[in-house]
């Protein structure tokens, strides 16, 4: 085995290697000084930079440096322009060097399975292969400067609650094509140098302890080279996880679990040749990010280039949904009324550890000014939370009386959408809808303006002439959206995601959350618009769908097919002319379709899009080349992808539901036989999945269900808020407490972030993200307490603490 930094390694003891695999604290690795190893720090993402001032801590309670906040992922997904994302990527990059910081922990890259997940603002997507596409724009602008992007969170982590405590239960073919593809293609196109490993199991083993995840797939098939670091507090067994293919637990355990792996050596239990094989690989990482970071020490970024670019990815992602009677643009000197809560103070980011301290933040109120309106004056409209303000309402309809056109600011507040917590339902807060019942009855031309990271419910949609959806639009989305509503800018944008018609139709609705132990993902490839395009059940707005100022037509579609080319196996060509008057940009997608497929398969599929921007009346030709995936499967039974031989329609469309233009490609097969029997999978031959049986799950799993039941003990790996169910009277207490102080926070409006974290957290969590306060034999001594065995355990807490203060004492020795 021929290690890169052998010379270095050879030098180092034993104790000074194991070490290196845990955080030296919050945000740095640890340096070995006498051998040329510096720390480097690794910051929240992925939208923004977020390093912390003072002492870390996971959701920030203590303040982060100024940082350009650029639209989430959810808003970007958009734009269907990873260009764009390599511009963000850029700015990203070099504000993380700047600040001194060598990994962003980003950009996420999680499958929006349900609507309902509360982190679906920080995630691209409900399809992989567009969601793979961004963030390998993302990750090479991040990377350009020799600074690390993270791509995350590595794998199928599509929940909140619980999220350290549940297991992913699915098939290996939906693993892979839908939760994996993502990770796939920015792996394999913009070489990552570090991916965070996700919280959960997956199929019954944890993320960061799963070879088949970390070292089959990961760096055997798809040729990663970087680091692998837990999620905060995400390790589970550490030694474990470094035999799998992990490298980096964070934050530091004050030396408990570096102990644990010095002591599995000597055991015998882990060979320390591995563990100089994983140091060589993050080695090879720390040094590149560090002289990044070296090189840009004391450099300043531009701050209002990044702003300015914030804007332009703004614009770019807006989404135009409804524009009757051709309300918008609006025409220069409109008498407009201003209302809503979000226009004073912009909903702009999500919350959670992605928050960003922005360097500056426009709002809609203070930048109409520049705009040729005739504002007649602003109204709040509503509270942010809480029931109808009758006196804020009445004050706002009469504003609206004295205006030509409203624009009512609507959106979901910060407690709808934040980490560590799943939203309730689909639907608006119900004081916005009666401000926007009461309006309409006074004036018909209302324009709403959304701030939201995820569908939501519109039975009001009839009540505005126009909708426009900014998203999550970052710190310059206020003067973005007033462009492209007076027509300065075009709108571009195209959904990223399904809006069903009501949250009952969303295909893993009846499967989420996890309802004990196991996430149980039974819809298994029939995610978003793979679904609603098989079973053609009606939506909202389709996956892909956005209008524009002008219009576009396409002509002369050409397929032509590359024999022996599985790299670049047909190219698609056609002409898009702008038949309207006004410069613009078209998203154009391309779906496939097996014709007659021996294994079950969506109805449509993405596999390539392209934006293109013309001027009036121009036409161009586009050309589309379909790569490795798109036409493959995989087939559980040869554990590899393959190739159906067989005719496929290639469809070219505005949208998933508005095909223009469509033809076919026969293509030749690796003749592997069919993994299933598909009289034995009725419900997922037709996609028919809103009620598996067991015996259809069981029959695609390939096994038994495992049972994700809890027992009645408690164990270390089950999550705090469980504390319901604990045997000890103190341990129900705390339960009260914390749901208590949580609903507290949540009736404000403002969830206590720290407190949504711990009651997410495994009791396992606690050895993890105390420092070294509390080690992993202290832990198995609150277990006891928990389970009733009081006395017993408490004499092993207090014994571990005097165990643990000599470890920590160590600890500190070896920063």
């Amino acid at each position: 085995m021929e290690l890169k930094y052998n010379e270095i390694i050879s030098q180092m003891s034993l104790e000074e290697k194991c070490y290196m695999f845990s955080g030296k604290d919050f945000w740095l690795t640890r340096s070995v000084e006498r051998v040329g190893i510096k720390s480097i720090m690794l910051a929240d993402g992925p939208h923004g930079v977020r390093k912390q001032e003072g002492r870390g801590d996971q959701l920030g309670i203590h303040g982060s440096v100024p940082a350009t906040c650029f639209p989430t992922a959810a808003a970007t997904a958009n734009s269907w322009d990873p260009s764009l994302g390599e511009e963000i990527g850029r700015c990203l990059g070099e504000e993380a060097a700047s600040q001194g910081v060598g990994v962003i922990l980003g950009p996420g890259l999680n499958i929006k399975r349900n609507p309902l997940c509360g982190r679906n603002f920080e995630y691209f997507s409900e399809d992989p292969y567009l969601a793979g596409k961004m963030a390998a724009g993302y990750i090479r602008g991040i990377q350009e400067n020799g600074v690390s992007a993270c791509p995350k969170h590595f794998a199928a982590n599509s929940q909140e609650i619980r999220r350290m405590a549940s297991d992913s239960v699915m098939d290996e073919r939906t693993l892979r094509e839908i939760y994996l593809t993502a990770f796939e293609i920015a792996v394999k196109e913009s070489k990552a140098k570090s991916i965070m490993s996700s919280y959960n199991r997956i199929n019954g083993v944890y993320a960061n302890e799963n070879k088949h995840l970390l070292q089959d797939i990961l760096r055997d098939e798809w040729g990663f080279d970087g680091f692998v670091v837990s999620d905060w507090g995400g390790s589970n067994d550490h030694v474990e996880g470094v035999r799998a293919g992990a490298h980096l637990e964070m934050p530091t355990t004050g030396g408990d679990s570096d102990e644990e792996l010095i002591q599995a050596v000597k055991d015998g239990k882990i060979d320390e040749r591995l563990i100089d094989k994983r140091l060589d690989e993050l080695l090879d990482v720390i040094f590149s990010a560090g002289a990044a970071v070296e090189k840009a020490s004391g450099k300043a970024f531009d701050v209002e280039a990044h702003h300015q670019m914030a804007e332009k990815a703004s614009e770019e992602s807006i989404v135009l949904l409804k524009n009757e009677d051709a309300i918008l643009p609006l025409k220069k000197g409109t008498a407009v009324a201003l209302i809503g809560d979000f226009a004073k103070t912009p909903r702009y980011q999500g919350a959670g550890s992605s928050v960003v301290n922005p360097t500056k933040l426009d709002s809609a109120k203070e930048m109409i000014e520049r705009f040729e309106l005739n504002v007649a004056g602003f109204e709040e409209g509503y509270t942010r939370i809480g029931p109808k303000n009758a006196a804020l309402q009445n004050k706002a309809v009469e504003l609206a009386k004295k205006a030509d056109v409203v624009l009512l600011y609507l959106g979901l507040n910060e407690v709808s959408e934040a980490e560590g917590l799943e939203r309730p339902h689909m639907k608006m807060p119900e004081n916005q809808i009666s401000l926007l019942d009461a309006i309409e009855k006074v004036n018909k031309n209302i324009v709403v303006v959304m701030s939201a990271g995820s569908s939501v419910e519109m039975p009001w949609l009839s009540k505005c002439k126009a909708l426009i959806h900014g998203y999550l639009c970052g710190q310059a989305g206020a003067s973005a959206m007033l462009k492209v509503i007076m027509g300065e800018v075009n709108p571009s944008g195209k959904l990223s995601e399904t809006y069903p018609l009501t949250y009952e139709d969303t295909p893993s609705a009846p499967y989420f959350p996890s309802r004990q132990r196991n996430a149980e993902y039974r819809e298994g490839l029939f995610v978003g618009y793979r679904y609603f395009e098989t079973v053609g059940k009606e939506v909202l707005f389709p996956f892909g769908y956005g209008m524009s100022y002008t219009t576009f037509t396409y002509s002369d579609l050409q397929i032509e097919k590359h024999k022996k080319n599985m790299e670049n196996p047909a190219t698609v060509t056609f002409t898009i002319t702008n038949t309207g008057k006004m410069d613009g940009a078209e998203v154009a997608q391309i779906y496939v379709n097996a014709k007659a497929p021996a294994v079950y398969r969506p109805a449509k599929e993405l596999k390539g899009f392209k934006k293109i921007f013309l001027k009036a009346g121009e036409s161009k030709k586009v050309t589309i080349p379909l790569d490795d995936k798109a036409f493959r499967y995989f087939n559980v039974k040869t554990n590899r992808f393959e190739v159906e031989g067989g005719e496929y329609k290639i469809m070219v469309g505005a949208s998933v539901a508005d095909i223009r233009l469509a033809g076919s490609v026969v293509m030749e097969g690796t003749n592997a036989t069919s993994p299933y029997d598909m009289a034995n999978l009725p419900s997922y031959a037709n996609g028919d999945i809103l009620s598996i049986t067991d015996k259809e799950w069981e029959e695609l799993l390939g096994h038994e269900i495992p049972d994700g039941s809890w027992s009645g003990t408690l164990e270390a790996n089950d999550a705090i808020c469980q504390l319901y169910y604990a045997k000890s009277a103190p341990a129900r207490l705390v339960y009260k407490i914390l749901t208590r102080m949580l609903d507290k926070s949540l009736k404000k409006g403002k969830p206590d972030l720290n407190i949504l974290f711990i009651y997410n957290m495994t009791f396992r969590g606690i050895g993890k993200m105390t420092g070294g306060m509390v080690s992993s034999y202290m832990v198995d001594g609150i277990m006891r307490i928990i389970n009733g065995h009081f006395f017993g355990g408490l004499r092993q807490v207090i014994s571990g603490f005097f165990k643990q203060r000599k470890v920590v004492k160590k600890a500190d020795r070896m920063k």
